[in-house]
């Protein structure tokens, strides 16, 4: 037991180390982490990591989909709901064809079930990986609420035809109308089961006196319990936390006060960190576990096979990406008349955006080692076309994303009003309406009462200060430049109060947990700041 903890410690080390130093040199945390956990792999002395694929399926998917589900936005998932259907079922579903036929034609001693199987796991691109690429340079918002919405729903997708798959290999038969039945019940009825407990929790949220740590605490047990309930029933899990964590984001506004929002989002952030960076160790360090057991097969020989399918499959989704991105507008007026052209940027930087990660190495590793007293047919050769397939899109797609982008000048379309405008204009409009408000219903107060009559009048001298960065925002540079004074004086004087908290610990005169608070409220103010454009 203590060398297992120290191993765990050991890794959150690593992977901490190895963060701070994709930082360092601007690389995505998701490639560096699986090129720091392949290169600790070859070290002398360090075990092999056998991971229990149902570890990953139980521990880590349902907090990662919740999250992703939180943080998504429910009108751009509808608003998109065509390109991201044809993405998450369209699109797993031929590249679970093609690769199914490919890989048998391709590979001594496939079958296609045993293809449809490697097809399901290799499928779904990784929510995580093309997010945090993206983190780094500008793109416009469809692509980013496209790509998160299929992230949301590709995993269910694919794991049914995993499963199915995995079921054909075992009994020899498939039936093609029992299948489409049957997933039809499996989705369906996972989304109804993720929407029943969420309900249930909004109603503990809602109506039970709850704290800020007990509503935290409860948002952590949410998605395990939508996802154990629906595989119980051996429903869609996935698409039960995806629905329940959507209908709670959704409310979240009634349920949650300040001080709840404040600090589940902090407690979420780290979690959701650490378990996405151990994710991506874990997929580098599972080298030896591919490599081992090859069989009939040599080193060579699998590497390219998993090149082959590597190739294959990024090439399927560019082919698929403009078909599905200009037939509806062909077809239709209404979407003519309705959404911009995607051009040739978009489908292109969608197309190479298909990144695989965690859920197809669980896959893959969920594998069963026999089948029927027998071993499983070419389960190690999956395992480590697999790895390839994870290695190649993830290292070789994400490394040159940024540089796709950069070629395309799709971040130079803007579909909208800019992110900082937009801030601006919202800040602008909740002043307005307070300040409307207080003069209509506490005119006498405003006459009367010192302190709201000074709330008045700070509030006026926000919205006066928030008009005046929109201006600038219109680039005047007089304006911009008075603009970034008074960022620079602000941070000081909050530098200065910060100063004298410090000399008021050391003189002790004040309890420690109001300092804590007023430096709390200092962190805020300094927050304030740091999201605004200089």
């Amino acid at each position: 037991m203590h060398e297992k903890i120290l191993l765990i410690l050991g890794l959150l080390f690593a992977m901490l180390l190895l963060v701070m130093l994709g930082q360092k040199l601007r690389i995505s945390y998701p490639i560096f982490l699986v090129l720091g956990g392949l290169g600790l792999s070859f070290l002398p002395g360090l075990p092999h990591l056998v991971i229990d694929p149902d570890l990953i399926f139980l521990i880590f998917l349902p907090p990662l989909l919740y999250e992703a589900a939180w943080y998504t936005s429910w009108h751009d998932f509808w608003r998109w709901r065509r390109p991201i259907g044809l993405l998450a079922f369209g699109l797993v579903f031929f590249t679970s064809i093609i690769v199914a036929y490919v890989s048998k034609a391709l590979i001594p001693g496939f079958t296609l079930p045993l293809g449809f199987l490697l097809g399901g796991i290799i499928s779904p691109p990784d929510a995580v990986a093309a997010t945090s690429v993206l983190k780094g340079v500008k793109v416009p918002r469809r692509i980013t609420a496209i790509l998160e919405g299929e992230s949301l729903i590709n995993d269910a997708s694919s794991l049914i035809v995993f499963r199915f798959a995995l079921a054909a290999v075992v009994s020899g038969t498939f039936v093609w109308q029992q299948a489409a039945t049957t997933f039809v019940l499996v989705s369906g009825m996972g989304v109804v089961v993720g929407l029943l407990v969420a309900h249930g929790f909004y109603l503990l949220h809602r109506y039970l006196p709850t704290t800020p740590s007990i509503n935290t605490v409860l948002t952590f047990l949410a998605p395990y319990a939508m996802y154990l309930l629906a595989e119980e029933f051996h429903f869609s899990g996935v698409l039960a936390v995806v629905s329940g964590g959507l209908l709670m984001s959704f409310h979240s506004h009634r349920v949650f006060d300040a001080n709840t929002r404040l600090q589940t989002t902090n407690v979420w952030a780290s979690v959701g960190f650490v378990l996405n960076g151990l994710v991506f160790i874990l997929i580098g360090l599972q080298l030896p576990t591919a490599v081992e057991g090859l069989g009939n097969y040599s080193l060579q020989q699998a590497i390219t096979y998993g090149l082959l399918i590597s190739v294959i499959i990024i090439l399927i989704r560019l082919l698929w990406m403009y078909p599905a991105a200009f037939v509806p507008r062909w077809w239709s007026y209404t979407i003519r008349s309705t959404e911009a052209s995607p051009g040739w940027q978009g489908p292109l930087v969608l197309g190479w955006a298909g990144m695989r990660g965690v859920v197809s190495l669980a896959s893959a590793l969920s594998v069963p080692l026999l089948t029927n007293g027998q071993a499983f047919p070419q389960r190690n050769l999956i395992l480590f076309i697999t790895f390839v397939v994870i290695l190649v899109t993830l290292v070789f797609q994400g490394l040159t994303l940024p540089l796709l982008i950069r070629f395309t000048g799709i971040s130079k379309i803007d579909e909208q009003m800019p992110a900082e405008e937009q801030e601006a204009g919202i800040r602008l409009r909740l002043r307005q309406a307070a300040l409307a408000h207080l003069t209509r219903q506490y005119s006498t107060d405003l006459e009367q009462n010192e302190l709201i009559k000074a709330l008045q009048q700070r509030m006026q001298a926000e919205a006066q200060r928030t008009g005046n960065l929109l201006e600038a925002l219109d680039f005047d540079e007089t304006k911009r430049l008075a603009l970034q004074r008074y960022h620079h004086v602000l941070l000081d004087v909050l530098r200065v109060q910060r100063d004298e908290l410090a000399e008021l610990r050391r003189q002790d005169v004040f309890e420690d947990h109001m300092l804590r608070h007023q430096e709390a409220q200092l962190d805020l103010d300094e927050a304030k700041i740091s999201h605004m454009p200089h």
